[in-house]
């Protein structure tokens, strides 16, 4: 896959993107929210995060609307694949709620953000880290699904050189997944299905999912752009 640079998909200083803080409190006080009001969380959340996203998209330009869509659309298709179909996890009322789509392609801007500001050091230490760990959860039989989830991360790395982004997303992700497992949003299984794997809640190496769904969206979003743009010529 050809060459992905961070900073050249994030949005520019005097662009509408929200703001890295807005994008943290809406997920922080989202899924409070959704685990505490049984009944209505998830709809003010899913409310919430739509209005933020569609109000983003109003005042983009057609390439940072065409990536969000995008995000959105692998988002929506990964999340009935891994929860509905695979059953890796699920969520608290046994649905995909309606704000994890654009939820996801907020953490995406967020992740794009943090990419362009964080050192260039974070693409070695994040795997160099996570990987020993990975291997002792692996070997103790409490995360045996963990290596292959690493192996995604190191493939997303292999195969774009959007590495920080990658390396970002890794840890965004395994951060949110904490917090949300921790609070019962949605829970792993321990067994993995089809698989006969052990993993954790979260598994260690979760974020891996969300690096792949930034590849496809950084790696298909110029192939559209360029078919919109024939297709306008």
């Amino acid at each position: 896959m050809g060459y992905v640079n961070p900073s050249a998909l994030a949005e520019t200083p005097s662009a509408a993107a929200p703001s890295p803080w807005l994008i943290v409190a809406l997920i922080v006080f989202g899924l409070y929210v959704d685990q505490q009001l049984a009944l209505w969380g998830q709809p003010l959340v899913s409310v919430a995060t739509w209005a933020l996203l569609i109000y983003w998209m109003a005042r983009s330009g057609t390439p940072a609307r065409l990536r969000l869509m995008v995000c959105v659309a692998f988002a929506t298709a990964g999340a009935i694949l891994l929860s509905l179909v695979w059953g890796l996890y699920d969520y608290r009322l046994g649905n995909i709620p309606l704000f994890v789509p654009p939820g996801h392609a907020l953490l995406f801007a967020l992740g794009l953000t943090l990419a362009t500001r964080l050192p260039d050091w974070i693409v070695v230490a994040v795997p160099a880290l996570a990987a020993p760990l990975v291997l002792w959860l692996a070997v103790s039989g409490s995360d045996t699904l963990g290596p292959l989830f690493f192996s995604l991360l190191l493939a997303c790395m292999a195969f774009s050189r959007a590495r920080k982004l990658y390396a970002v997303m890794f840890v965004l992700a395994l951060a949110m997944e904490i917090y949300g497992t921790a609070l019962g949003n949605w829970r792993w299984h321990a067994e993995v299905p089809w698989l006969g794997l052990a993993t954790l809640n979260p598994p260690l190496t979760a974020g891996a999912l969300y690096c792949v769904l930034d590849l496809l969206v950084v790696g298909t979003t110029p192939l559209l752009q360029r078919r919109l743009a024939g297709r306008n010529s």
